[in-house]
């Protein structure tokens, strides 16, 4: 089955600007699929998204949080969570300001703390595409890392997959998708 997702969403569980209901009804608008919950980890108030066992929406969606991790400074790695399987995505490496040689080093320091999974290759859903080469070795995924109504659907993932949340990690990890960018 094709499936279209946006794999770093946020929402008023943290810093965005859309409930979470809202956030799935603008994408689903969009046609996509599936999509990922990743709210900061420092902000997200507790129980906040129980609101999702009480949606009514075709979509598959996603809990995780974007987690806070010290390496040489402060960067973040999403963990995203299926039924049995988990995602973990380093995030926006341009956002961090350095030379690539020095954010390649933050990537494979990472990587011996956390199992890393992806790397994505967008800031705000913009393509950064000085990431997408072999020094870093996972897949490159595109997010738009929507806080904001405009943000929702400039970049995602689209994969041809079976439509429950176990395979589409799976496919991430296997590198068996396609990045997409609006416009």
């Amino acid at each position: 089955m094709h499936l279209k997702g946006a794999l770093h969403v946020h929402t008023t569980c943290s810093d965005g600007t859309l409930s979470i209901g809202q956030t799935v009804s603008v994408y689903a608008g969009l046609g996509f699929d599936f999509i990922a919950l990743t709210d900061h980890d420092y902000l997200l108030r507790g129980g906040c998204y129980d609101e999702v066992k009480t949606l009514n929406t075709e979509m598959i969606v996603f809990t995780g949080l974007e987690l806070t991790i010290f390496e040489k400074g402060y960067l973040h790695v999403n963990r995203i969570d299926g039924d049995r399987e988990t995602l973990h995505i380093f995030n926006h490496p341009a956002e961090l300001d350095l030379p690539l040689a020095k954010v390649i080093q933050r990537v494979k320091a990472v990587a011996k703390r956390l199992p890393l999974d992806a790397v994505e290759v967008t800031t705000k859903g913009f393509r950064t595409p000085e990431y997408e080469i072999d020094d870093i070795p996972f897949p490159k995924i595109a997010t738009d890392d929507a806080h904001t109504i405009q943000g929702c659907g400039r970049a995602w993932v689209e994969m041809d997959c079976a439509r429950d949340k176990d395979s589409i990690i799976r496919a991430i990890k296997n590198n068996a998708f396609w990045n997409c960018y609006a416009g």
